[in-house]
């Protein structure tokens, strides 16, 4: 822990750290007397950058020039369209190494997987590329034969962005890349706490050749922004990725103007481990998925529910691993586990761990805050966990595994579904039998069976329930984008 402050400075050395601004209608802006906020290192707990808020007349600012730039976009060529997604793409390969490094200075996760992020996501870039030059509409068989009737496909207007701090390039590559993909323009406001990556995403697209106004890069106290441009006018898309508390309020203004909605919410990740899958095979790869970024993700498996006849085995080798785990500051190169992006999920896992306790769970590993700087804290794995405990009940989105044991499909099944979330589940089995039961049976947006194959470029990733509504990515990706008109013409 003590090498942090160190290891960031040779970090600071080796590549600068990206200079922070607004981005509107095609110009970089800071300064100006803006009020700024602190950018925090959460392995340090140190202030090392300053982020500026955009002015009221900022996001009007921006409005305007979004609505000014959607009058030629949405009829510019799907050719250009797809040339600057691929030139966006090139370019994230090429700075992946200096967007991950900043991305672990702003929010701690190892910067293995910091750059791996912006890697994998750079084919986000290829896929909308692609995909964006494909957004066909039909012609419809008439009833008439001097009738002829037409499905077309419009983009939907100017798009209202809201993206979080776990992956900041990957939720915000996503969303702005379906939206310029299918013809929109776009108000991004990135996460204040994280805020690297989404800068260098707007250079990297002006330098590919966006026409100004189409991406707009806006930063502030977040329900501020986000009700000033969900109650204008010009607005006319909202996609939002977040908890669930915000993301059904801001569905909620959306409402009140009839705004569509894109809703990537909160889960609470049901993992079934059944007594005939490779359980060794199954406690390695669910220990290295449930530990990734701090178990801050919104599909991180949260609740382990272990066949009686497994459960020991499984236990066992999770508990072993997670002794071994190197937990420290995100720059180090044998860190696998880095900081809680903010200090106030410190005391939040503190509250899981004595709710589950207080019920009757033990605490097998973990359990309590490592050191007094920055914002690390234990893998956690607990056992004999209450279904009712809090632990099992809301989304800890931090470094805790809960487990416990099932008897029977039927009893797994309404277990796991008790819940109103909906995002990702997961199944270990080789029966083709509890294979089939379970993709039918979980209520999930998501199921992935012995291994995790979502959240890729050309699969949709979007939950039910609570956890949200609408898609992204997959031939599904645009569909939150687009209008569909009828046209029907009689000669």
């Amino acid at each position: 822990m003590n090498t942090a402050a160190t290891s960031e400075q040779s970090v600071l050395e080796q590549a600068a750290y990206e200079t922070l601004s607004l981005y509107i209608d095609g110009e970089f802006i800071a300064g100006g007397g803006r009020q700024e906020q602190d950018v925090v290192n959460p392995a340090t707990g140190k202030a090392f950058a300053r982020l500026p808020h955009a002015s009221r007349a900022d996001l009007d600012r921006a409005l305007a020039a979004a609505q000014r730039a959607f009058g030629t976009w949405k009829h510019s060529s799907p050719m250009e369209r797809s040339r600057i997604l691929r030139k966006v793409g090139e370019l994230s390969r090429e700075r992946a190494a200096d967007i991950g490094r900043n991305i672990t200075l702003d929010m701690g996760k190892p910067v293995a997987e910091a750059i791996t992020e912006v890697m994998s996501c750079s084919e986000h870039c290829d896929w909308h590329a692609e995909e964006c030059r494909r957004i066909y509409g039909r012609v419809i068989p008439p009833r008439l034969p001097n009738v002829r009737q037409m499905v077309l496909r419009e983009p939907v207007g100017v798009c209202a962005v809201f993206t979080p701090w776990n992956f900041p390039y990957n939720q915000a590559i996503r969303k702005i890349a379906a939206a310029i993909g299918a013809g929109c323009t776009v108000i991004i406001k990135g996460p204040e706490d994280a805020p690297s990556a989404v800068v260098a995403i707007a250079r990297m697209f002006h330098e590919a050749g966006l026409p100004p106004g189409v991406l707009n890069l806006v930063w502030g106290v977040p329900s501020e922004v986000s009700e000033h441009l969900i109650k204008s006018p010009i607005v006319r898309k909202i996609s939002f990725t977040g908890s669930v508390p915000v993301g059904k309020h801001l569905a909620s203004l959306a409402g009140a103007h009839m705004k569509r909605v894109t809703m990537e919410l909160g889960g609470h990740s049901p993992v079934i481990v059944f007594d005939d899958a490779d359980i060794d095979r199954a406690a390695d790869m669910l220990h290295g998925f449930k530990f990734r970024n701090a178990g801050q993700v919104c599909v991180s498996p949260t609740r382990f529910y272990i066949h009686e006849k497994a459960y020991d085995r499984f236990v066992a080798r999770f508990i072993d691993k997670t002794h071994n785990l190197k937990v420290g500051s995100g720059l180090e190169a044998d860190t696998r586990m880095g900081p809680l992006a903010h200090a106030r999920r410190l005391p939040s896992m503190a509250q899981f761990i004595d709710d589950a306790t207080r019920r009757g769970a033990k605490v097998e590993t973990g359990g309590q805050r490592i050191g007094e700087i920055g914002s690390f804290f234990a893998p956690t794995v607990l056992t004999n966990v209450p279904d009712d405990s809090l632990v099992m009940t809301a989304e800890p989105f931090g470094p805790i595994a809960p487990f416990v044991t099932f008897k029977d499909l039927d009893e797994v099944l309404r277990r796991a579904n008790s819940l109103p979330f909906g995002l990702s589940s997961y199944v270990f089995t080789t029966s083709t039998k509890n294979a089939l039961a379970t993709q039918n049976g979980l209520e999930s947006g998501m199921v992935n069976i012995n291994h995790f194959g979502q959240a890729l470029a050309e699969s949709p990733f979007g939950g039910v329930k609570d956890s949200g509504i609408g898609s992204e990515g997959g031939t599904e990706t645009f569909d939150g984008y687009l209008n569909t008109k009828f046209v029907t013409q009689m000669d």
